[in-house]
């Protein structure tokens, strides 16, 4: 005799086979890891390993930016971490300050491009053009971490958000990784920061069979705006 089976329970089996948002404590966590080595990678020989404030930086305004910057990364490492512990009620007020920092990133990006501008930096290319890069990069930056702020009692969107919007960071510190594909190249750069949303889709699709709708426009927005 056949066993009629409800639909209904087909589908919660289906779902509950997902590995769904089990993982993700992991997942972002390890994500935060690799853009921070992404950074040190890229800034260790002029920045970090030259001692951050001992550094031989062209002005003030490039020290404070690779501060706030560099605080954005390890920020973004010790919030994945504080969420991974349990500790929700530290990474929420964490958040707050975090929301300044990046108030605070935004400016001192427009001034380290500007500083560059008037500085005529780099050498070999129109500086007007380059202003360009950073100038746009910080605008993606601005809109994804206010979405992301919005979005905070929506926690897969909003983790989602403040990743990809770090992802426009990353442009600045591959082109200064030591390999000659990328080296001074942020058109190429871009291309292989655009690994950390394919990552990030790729999980998703493992996750729950589905692009996370956050995922989806936010990775749109940022390649759109960059190209």
């Amino acid at each position: 005799m056949a066993t009629a089976v409800a639909p209904h329970s087909i589908g919660v089996k289906l779902a509950s086979d997902l590995p769904g948002r089990r993982f993700d404590h992991v997942f972002f966590s390890a994500m935060a890891l690799l853009m921070l080595a992404t950074v040190f990678v890229g800034f260790a020989p002029t920045y970090y390993l030259a001692g951050m404030f001992r550094a031989p930086l062209p002005s003030l305004i490039i020290h404070l930016h690779g501060a706030a910057f560099s605080a954005w990364i390890v920020l973004l490492v010790t919030q994945t971490s504080l969420v991974s512990a349990g500790r929700v009620d530290i990474h929420r007020r964490l958040g707050i300050a975090g929301f300044l920092l990046a108030c605070l990133m935004v400016i001192l990006g427009i001034l380290a491009a500007t500083d560059a501008l008037v500085r005529q930096f780099p050498p070999g290319r129109d500086p007007k053009a380059f202003f360009i890069i950073p100038t746009t990069d910080m605008v993606i930056f601005a809109t994804l971490v206010f979405f992301a702020f919005r979005a905070r009692s929506n926690p897969p969107a909003h983790k989602r958000l403040i990743l990809i919007a770090t992802v426009a960071l990353m442009i600045a510190a591959i082109a200064r990784w030591p390999f000659s594909m990328v080296h001074r190249k942020p058109d190429i750069a871009a291309l292989f920061s655009y690994i950390f949303l394919g990552i990030l889709m790729a999980y998703d699709l493992w996750s729950t069979r589905k692009l996370h709708r956050a995922t989806v426009w936010a990775s749109a927005f940022l390649i759109l705006v960059e190209q």
